[in-house]
C-alpha cells in the first residue's frame, strides 16, 4: 500500500488523520470534552460527571488535553483554591463533531449492547 499524499504541499492525510486521532485518543477524553463543550467545570464537577473515572486519570488526562491546546486550566487565588477548565477556541471547531456524534448516536445508539455502550468487553457466548 503506497502512501498517498492528498494535498499540493505533500501532506499525508492519513499521517494527518492519526496525529489528529491521537490528540482525541484515551478512555475518557472524549467525554471530557463533550462536557466541556457544554460548560466550564470544576475538577470534582467533572469527577462527579464522569462514572468509573479515577482522579489520577481525570488529572492526567486534562494535562494532556492542556498541553494539545485543547482546554484551558484556570486557577484562582482563593482558598481554598478554585480551578476551572474549559475548551479552548481551538477545541470549539470540535463542535460540529461532537454534535454529529449526538445525533449518530440519537439514531443508531440504541441498538448497540448495553455492555458495548459503558466500554465493556463483550465475551461471545459459546
Amino acid at each position: 500500500m503506497e502512501n498517498q499524499t492528498n494535498e499540493p504541499d505533500g501532506t499525508n492525510m492519513h499521517e494527518e488523520m492519526r496525529r489528529a486521532f491521537a490528540l482525541l485518543s484515551g478512555k475518557w477524553k472524549l467525554e471530557i470534552m463533550w462536557l466541556l463543550n457544554q460548560r466550564i467545570y470544576r475538577f470534582n464537577e467533572l469527577r462527579k460527571a464522569i462514572p468509573g473515572i479515577t482522579q489520577h486519570m481525570l488529572t492526567a488526562q486534562l494535562r494532556e488535553l492542556e498541553l494539545d491546546g485543547l482546554v484551558s486550566r484556570t486557577v484562582y487565588a482563593e482558598v481554598p483554591p478554585r480551578v476551572e477548565y474549559e475548551i479552548t477556541a481551538k477545541a470549539r471547531g470540535l463542535g460540529p463533531t461532537m454534535e454529529a456524534l449526538t445525533a449518530w448516536w440519537n439514531e443508531y445508539g440504541k441498538s448497540v449492547p448495553e455492555k458495548v455502550a459503558r466500554g465493556r468487553k463483550v465475551t461471545p457466548k459459546k
